[in-house]
């Protein structure tokens, strides 16, 4: 935010931030110090946590209310480490905190115990960076580690989308521009893929540019770079065990992360702004150098992930992700064909029409509704397409749409800027992006799901997390 304003009022910012921050920790007796412009350490007596947890750490929101005639609101992140052990294992956690409270957006206070973590805040999106600074750093650092292996496996989440697909195969691509042998992957993949996926089985591409996990278990070992797209939570991606297997691994991710995110990457690139896996992988392309050219095929699968992630670029699309839409479509992507290949089938259609009809509409402003799985190939991407339809319906804040498939109950969250869904389905086991998120329910009916996202909406507005 500073680099946005003039440097009078950056001075004048700076020390209202200050002034903020150093009387909060006057109120609970803290040791304060600057260590640089914009970081800060702090130690207090435990017995004064329970304070400021109390306040929901009302600092927060001191600071983005601050206002001397800028557009961006100023955000700050607290990391704090707390429980037994020495005071050395407490600042190591307390590091740990304030990276995993900027890796899920920033504007937030993370408390870690050992391996506990309780999140408050984060009710923002984050600001934009226009920067390509970071960008550029980790393009370089990938190159160092693909070029130190002999073979790179990239892999997605599971039962994986247009972006988790998409940004696959910009990273294969990668791998190809730098002479390193390398496999996609996939054993499942919804519907809405299966047009993308069958434009790779051509003489133009290698027999095993896509493995099966079961075949992937065989290639990866210590010569192998194991990438992971789309994804943080090791338990989601579409092999797990090749996490154990691999020695060396790398995350590429544009969700929020969970505090048990994979742990054993030596490169972790996680930006909460960016819109999908396939735009900062469309970034990484521009950098990486090695005289890289994106065949039609590769363009329009890194296209199509932006897409559909940003549902038809209304939501968190920034200056950069249309600077990633220019470079693919220079390298030949063709939107007309990727709109023809997302075209919806008439029977999801008639069932998309039947939720919105029966639609409830909790509190006024919070739509709930089932969407039915029998008939339908891919019930969740289905129940994701009806939560963003129900955003269009005025005075809604946000959309839950829950489908019953396999045993479980899925739950589609999607909101615009007023409630944070991620906050919601974490508290069901799920997890995602402020304004779009999910979760898997298991061993409950709908009507028991919907009771529990009422009770969860409750608890937001009585809490004061939702506007």
């Amino acid at each position: 935010m500073l680099d946005s304003i003039d440097e009078v009022r950056q001075s004048l910012m700076t020390a209202l931030i200050d002034r903020k921050i150093n009387k909060t920790m006057q109120a609970i007796d803290a040791i304060c110090k600057k260590i640089e412009k914009d970081k800060f350490l702090f130690v207090f007596k435990q017995k004064y946590l329970q304070e400021l947890m109390n306040d929901r750490f009302s600092v927060l929101e001191e600071i983005r209310n601050i206002n001397i005639g800028n557009e961006q609101t100023a955000t700050i992140s607290i990391g704090i480490g707390v429980g037994k052990g020495t005071f050395n294992e407490r600042y190591e956690w307390a590091r740990a905190a304030i990276d995993l409270a900027l890796g899920r957006g920033g504007d937030q206070a993370v408390i870690k115990n050992g391996d506990q973590e309780q999140f408050y805040g984060g009710k923002r999106v984050q600001i934009e960076r226009n920067t390509r600074v970071k960008a550029r750093v980790k393009a370089h650092a990938l190159r160092e580690l693909i070029e130190g292996k002999e073979r790179v496996v990239v892999m997605g989440h599971s039962i994986g989308d247009a972006d988790s697909f998409g940004a696959s195969v910009g990273i294969y691509r990668i791998a190809k521009a730098l002479n390193r042998k390398a496999h996609i992957v996939v054993d499942e993949v919804n519907a809405s893929v299966r047009p993308l996926k069958e434009r790779f089985y051509t003489n133009d591409y290698d027999d095993d540019m896509l493995v099966s996990g079961e075949e992937a278990v065989r290639l990866v070992d210590e010569t192998t770079l194991l990438v992971i797209v789309d994804v943080n939570k090791g338990e989601h991606t579409e092999c797990p065990e090749l996490i154990e297997l691999a020695q060396s691994i790398v995350v590429i991710d544009h969700h929020r992360q969970a505090g048990d995110a994979i742990a054993k990457a030596v490169l972790f690139y996680i930006e909460p702004y960016a819109s999908s896996a396939s735009e900062m992988v469309a970034e990484i392309c521009q950098y990486i150098g090695g005289g890289l050219k994106l065949r039609a095929a590769e363009a329009e699968a890194l296209y199509a992930g932006v897409m559909i992630d940003t549902n038809y670029f209304t939501d968190k699309t920034g200056v950069r992700t249309f600077e990633a839409m220019a470079y693919l479509k220079r390298n030949g992507a063709d939107s007309v064909r990727i709109r023809k290949m997302f075209r919806e089938d008439i029977n999801e259609y008639k069932i998309q029409a039947e939720a919105i009809q029966n639609t409830e509409l909790y509190l006024d402003h919070y739509a709930i509704t089932e969407s039915e799985s029998r008939g339908v190939e891919t019930p969740t991407v289905l129940g994701a397409k009806i939560a963003n339809s129900l955003l269009n319906i005025e005075q809604v804040k946000a959309s839950f749409v829950l489908t019953k498939y396999n045993g479980k109950v899925f739950v589609s969250a999607r909101s615009i800027d007023e409630l944070n869904v991620q906050l919601m389905m974490e508290k069901l086991g799920g997890g995602g992006h402020i304004n779009m998120a999910g979760a898997q329910i298991p061993g409950l009916d709908v009507e028991s799901a919907k009771a529990q996202i009422r009770a969860l909406i409750d608890a937001m507005i009585a809490n004061g997390d939702a506007d």
